[in-house]
């Protein structure tokens, strides 16, 4: 091997080893498979199915970086203003500004039920600002602090989208184009979210006009199946109030529907078969794929007028 062949290899190795991390199913197990639990998957199976860390390796890194971007869009843009919504210090919700009697989008974050703030999840604020959208993101209690109850956590974002919209003069928003999109474990809470009985709660029904769903799971059955039910309680009132695609009769907003081509499996099924019964049910619903995009890599394209979910939300929103 002479010295170009070897410059030229370790060229390519560089290059190599400077991609970002991409995302692989799990390495076939050499222990013999257990019986199924849930469609053809054995309980180990399933429970990697609802773990990101297994499907994306750059999960850490790409939520760090979401951070950093977000810190950079508060230089930009300036503090968010920072409202109370219920009665305990994590009620809380920001909103970035944009000009007076403009829509509103409320961004519902993920992070297993378990992690994640309003503060770190303010990547997207920059697009929607400069296109005349006011970007709200609620705080809400974890699903952990709660002592695992989800109904908890539903509640509190339901609260929050209330508060929206009976004090959306506060920020200049316009509650009647109000419009919400979520990530993840905030994309099942958003879903909840949009087939939520608003009416009983004295607030007109179709209170938001469009949902942006990514990544999220709209029936808890197979969930609460799934080693996340060491930290959630689930019960059969849990699995039935809070599986948006049992109360469809509920659903009153245009909705799109998305998931990342590499999210697992199951996160695949969840919004392939949501949107599916979304249709059948006579209700609106796109649905789209993040191609070549894992489930921490997908939010990215929502901060982006080109990407696949910045695009669909401007349509949206009626700014496309």
């Amino acid at each position: 091997m002479n010295r170009r062949t070897l410059l030229k290899a370790a060229a390519a190795g560089a290059a190599l080893a400077l991609r970002p991390a991409r995302a692989q199913p799990p390495a076939p197990s050499s222990a013999a498979k257990g019986p199924a639990v849930w469609l053809d998957l054995d309980q180990k199976a399933l429970d990697d199915a609802y773990d990101q860390s297994v499907w994306a390796a750059n999960g850490k890194q790409l939520l760090e970086r979401y951070a950093v971007l977000s810190y950079d869009v508060r230089t930009r843009l300036g503090a968010p203003q920072r409202f109370s919504y219920g009665a305990t210090p994590v009620e809380a919700l920001d909103v970035y500004r944009a000009r007076d009697g403009a829509p509103i989008l409320l961004f519902i974050h993920g992070g297993a039920w378990r992690s994640g703030t309003a503060k770190e999840w303010a990547f997207p604020a920059d697009l929607f600002v400069h296109r005349g959208v006011h970007f709200v993101v609620p705080d809400f209690v974890s699903v952990t602090d709660a002592g695992g109850n989800l109904v908890a956590m539903a509640e509190q974002v339901q609260a929050a989208i209330a508060w929206t919209y009976r004090n959306a003069e506060r920020f200049g928003g316009d509650r009647k184009r109000m419009f919400l999109s979520g990530h993840s474990s905030g994309a099942h809470l958003a879903g909840v979210a949009l087939t939520t009985d608003w009416k009983r709660l004295g607030l007109p029904a179709d209170l938001v006009k469009g949902g942006v769903l990514l990544s999220g799971m709209y029936d808890l059955k197979p969930v609460r199946r799934s080693a996340r039910s060491r930290y959630v309680h689930f019960d059969d009132a849990t699995e039935e109030t809070l599986s948006p695609q049992r109360h469809l009769d509920r659903l009153h907003a245009r909705l799109v529907v998305a998931y990342a081509s590499l999210d697992s499996p199951e996160f695949q099924r969840q919004s392939r078969e949501f949107a599916a019964a979304v249709k059948a049910a006579g209700k609106p619903v796109d649905l789209l794929v993040a191609r070549g995009y894992n489930h921490f890599e997908a939010p990215e394209t929502l901060g982006n007028p080109h990407g696949l979910l910045g695009r669909a939300a401007l349509a949206q929103i009626g700014l496309g």
